[in-house]
Order: C-alpha cells, then structure tokens, then sequence
C-alpha cells in the first residue's frame, strides 16, 4: 500500500481540503461547539493525505500548518501552529492524522526560526496528541476575535518542543487562533 502525502500552499489547496472539513464538521454542529464561534486563521500550508487504492478515492486527511510571529511572556518568538486535524470518518484508525502531523512536524523542523509549535483541542483527544510528543500549556493564550485581543479559551492549548519547551506563562499569538 501507498500513501501520498503533499505539503501544499494553504489558499491555493482550500477547494480540495474544504469538502473534508464540511464533512467531519458540518455547519450545523459546528454552531453547537464551544468553539464554533471562533473566527480562525488561514493555513499557511496544509498537509493532505490521499486514501490509497483500493479505498474509497478522495482525500482522507487534513493538517494545517501555521507560521506566526507572536509573544511568550512578552518575549518575540516564532512559531508553528497545528489546527484544522481532520480525518474522514471511513480513514479513521488507520494512522493517517499520524503521519499528517509527523509531515507537519518535519515541515516546520525545515523553518529554522520556528521555536516551538502550539495546536489547540478538545479533551477526547488530549491522549492523542500526549502519545506525539505534545505537552500541555497550563498558561494563558491571547489571540485575535472580533478586532479585540482577548483570552483564548475555547480549546486547550498544547505545546510540541523545538528550541524552546514552554508549558507556562502568557502567549499572545498576535493575530487570530488555528
């Protein structure tokens, strides 16, 4: 079996990812969620994983990759971000989030001014991302809603080391979530 992965630019790829987020996400039960509200970045790159022959055809697995200048504890630091995980309901169990998330991984080990990535999520899959390396942030995340920083706490925050290894203080992403 073979699996294609592509790292491609964000806006370009958004009309092949988008059929996948309205399917593991459809609008109404999004309007449901603690997060539905929020207004979200773009992707600056997104990682999609193609299900392989044999299954049904089509893409089976989104990861988002961000780049952001942003602040830790007042300090400027630069960052990567992971939002938008998404698999299809009929390619879940199979390893594809995974391998999307090691693509992403390896992919902002290649910016060299990224010193630690962030992603946020709900806590059915804390466990998930605790078995990749990820730490939790017991601190505070501002971000941009509506215009106005305010206190980001829709989803829990959690960390994945490059350079640096926070798991406290105040991060600012400067600009909106992902």
């Amino acid at each position: 079996m073979s699996i294609e992965i592509d790292v491609l630019n964000g806006d370009a790829s958004w009309p092949v990812a988008k059929p996948l987020f309205e399917a593991v996400w459809p609008a109404d039960a999004v309007a449901k969620l603690p997060w539905g509200h929020v207004e979200w970045a773009h992707a600056d790159l997104r990682v999609l994983i193609e299900a392989p022959q044999g299954s049904q055809a089509g893409l089976a697995c989104h990861v988002g990759i961000y780049f952001r200048h942003a602040t830790w504890d007042g300090r400027k630091v630069q960052i990567g971000g992971i939002g938008g995980v998404s698999t299809r309901e009929d390619c879940r169990r199979q390893g594809y989030a995974s391998l999307a998330l090691d693509a992403a991984i390896q992919t902002m080990r290649h910016h060299e001014a990224v010193q630690f990535a962030l992603l946020f999520c709900e806590p059915h899959n804390f466990a998930f991302y605790q078995s990749r390396g990820w730490h939790p942030f017991t601190g505070e995340v501002y971000a941009e809603q509506k215009g106005a920083r305010v206190r980001f706490e829709a989803m829990a925050p959690f960390v994945f080391d490059f350079s640096r290894k926070p798991r406290q203080g105040v991060i600012d992403l400067c600009g909106l979530p992902w």
